[in-house]
This record gives structure tokens, C-alpha cells and sequence, in this order.
């Protein structure tokens, strides 16, 4: 079966079947692992774009329901969202999103900032007036326990999105 590698956020009846993963091209080269995807990209809205609903279609291929892929695609557009914003656009980043312990999801993002952590900012989670600053809030709910390591080009965040029970 050749499943899209991209599109408008569905990824139903692709449980079981690997995706066919776009070619490579400048700025963006992909290649599987187990259960998911490596993503060697230079930030740019098409790359981004292209990456965050390759996430969701591989994991849902890979068996992850579709409630905790979301989530799982939902983090790893605030982790490439805070990466653009600390290292700028057209940075070279890393993203791993794969299937783990059966039914979670890990997204892994690495940045050349390796002293950089992300910041908290007082914006309150249910601010009507706030237009950003809550993305690690909904880290911290979506994927508890999140961890911040040393990684070859700087740093690497990863987040694992629990299943449902």
C-alpha cells in the first residue's frame, strides 16, 4: 500500500504498513528507523510543514493510535517552534519521531544550541490575550518527565507521548 508521506492530518488505514517517505531534496532528507522517521532538515516553513504531518502519518502507521499521534504532532510543533525562535530560521535541526513500548511515541528534537534551554515565560495557560508563551506548559501536559541532553550538534529534547489507557 502507498500511504501519503504528507497531507492534511488524516492517517487513517495506515496501521501496519510503512509510508513511502518523500525524496530527498535540499534542505530535507529522511530516512526510517524503527517505528518511525529521522528527519535532517534546515528549518524552513516547507521542511516544517513537511516533517510535522510525516510524523503523524508514520506513527500511526507504526501502530500509535490516532489521539496520541496528534499529541505527539501538536509537541513536536512547539519543540520546532521554540528551536526556530532560539536559533533562527534556516537552522539545521535533527527530529526523530518513533513508536515505543508498543504504543507511545517519542519526538526527539536536536538544535545546535546546547546552552540554551527552553524558557518559561509568565504567561498563564488560559491568558485570552496572550498570542504565545504556553507551549511548554502543554510539553510538561502531553509529555511529563520531558528530558533536555547533550547531543553531538548541541542539544537534543525528547518528549515521550504516553498512550492513552
Amino acid at each position: 500500500m502507498n500511504a501519503t508521506a504528507c497531507g492534511a492530518g488524516t492517517a487513517q488505514g495506515l496501521t501496519g504498513h510503512d509510508p513511502v517517505l518523500p525524496s530527498p531534496r535540499p534542505g530535507l532528507y529522511l530516512r526510517q528507523c524503527p517505528g518511525g522517521v529521522v528527519a535532517h532538515l534546515t528549518a524552513d516553513q516547507d521542511t516544517v510543514h513537511t516533517v510535522r504531518a510525516l510524523a503523524l502519518t508514520v506513527l500511526v502507521a507504526s501502530g500509535v493510535d490516532l489521539e496520541t499521534a496528534q499529541s505527539a504532532q501538536l509537541v513536536l510543533s512547539e519543540l520546532l517552534g521554540n528551536a526556530i525562535r532560539a536559533c533562527g530560521d534556516h537552522v539545521p535541526l535533527v527530529v526523530e519521531v518513533h513508536r515505543s513500548r508498543g504504543i507511545d511515541a517519542v519526538v526527539t528534537v536536536h538544535d545546535p544550541l546546547a546552552d540554551t534551554a527552553p524558557r518559561r515565560t509568565d504567561t498563564a495557560p488560559d491568558s485570552a490575550e496572550a498570542e504565545s508563551g504556553r507551549g511548554l506548559t502543554l510539553i510538561d501536559i502531553l509529555a511529563p518527565g520531558w528530558t533536555i541532553e547533550p547531543s553531538p550538534i548541541g542539544k537534543q529534547i525528547r518528549c515521550r507521548v504516553r498512550a492513552a489507557s
